[in-house]
């Protein structure tokens, strides 16, 4: 219960905060419509309207609350109004996209770390890669991916593997330099080979790093998918979610897919804590 209480304590004040920017913002429009209207409002009309807009600048709680229960609970998820759909969608690159991060991350590391002239060469052209905004790279990869009648889901999981795979590079390089040299030399008097000092070692240790850095990539490579599917939003997806919201102006429905996608990302990161915690029991180190 202790440790439940700080959480609902901070949950209720992001919800006051929500509520009353929600008024804030949307009460010109209130004030806009009683003008025209040529009558006036009470504070408490104008807090009623700002909780009710149809397509408000920003949605109150309930409304958000109201359109998720509307398009997961009340729809099929076979429905392309539905949440569920669409995340179901959106979950399938982000997966794909983060098992390339995982792999192609862990092969830089490995390969930066045993090898000099990898550390010396790639490694800053892995950092630089990361200051190129996706937004400007993403449709370049689906012309150049549409363009080798690459499938959609995989063009979206290359663009989603652009920001996974750079966490997973840095924790895991980090993990498996992070035996002390005392244990370095030790394995060397035992006569190890790279290999082996790579297996018992090196890798082991970096475990806890590694799941750090995944639950970094899971989130970076959800983001990723989404931006995927602005550029290729005719599958659908949380991000075409977004994207018709934008375009027929309806602030409920981008906010309801912007929690979507945070739930989802949320969800990921707790089934990766649950494995690590299971396999770093298994090792034998203290969580």
């Amino acid at each position: 219960m202790k440790s439940i209480f700080p959480i609902l304590t901070v949950v209720a004040a992001i919800f006051a905060l929500w509520y009353v920017f929600a008024v804030v913002l949307n009460a010109p429009w209130a004030y806009s419509k009683a003008e025209r209207a040529e009558v006036e409002l009470s504070f408490s009309e104008m807090v009623a309207d700002t909780m009710a807009q149809e397509k408000p600048r920003l949605p109150a709680p309930h409304q958000v609350g109201a359109e998720i229960w509307k398009t997961t609970v009340e729809k099929k998820i076979t429905s392309k109004r539905s949440l569920i759909y669409h995340g179901w969608i959106t979950l399938q690159a982000t997966a794909l996209g983060f098992a390339f991060g995982i792999g192609l991350g862990i092969l830089l590391a490995v390969s930066i770390v045993h090898f000099r002239v990898m550390d010396m060469s790639v490694m800053p052209w892995i950092i630089a890669s990361q200051t190129v905004p996706i937004l400007a790279i993403a449709p370049m990869i689906v012309v150049v991916l549409a363009a080798l009648q690459v499938d959609d889901i995989v063009a979206k999981g290359v663009i989603s593997m652009y920001l996974s795979f750079f966490p997973v590079v840095v924790g895991m390089v980090k993990g498996l330099r992070s035996p002390d040299t005392m244990l370095l030399d030790q394995m060397k008097t035992y006569s190890a080979s790279s290999s082996q000092t790579f297996w018992k070692l090196r890798l082991p240790a970096s475990a806890p790093y590694l799941f750090a850095s995944l639950k970094v990539g899971a989130a970076a490579s959800l983001i990723g998918a989404v931006v995927a599917e602005l550029s290729l939003s005719q599958n659908g997806g949380l991000g075409a979610r977004l994207l018709a919201g934008s375009y027929y102006g309806q602030t409920i429905q981008i906010w309801s897919a912007l929690l979507a996608a945070a739930t989802l990302a949320a969800l990921m990161v707790f089934v990766l804590g649950a494995i690590e915690k299971v396999t770093l029991k298994r090792m034998g180190m203290a969580q």
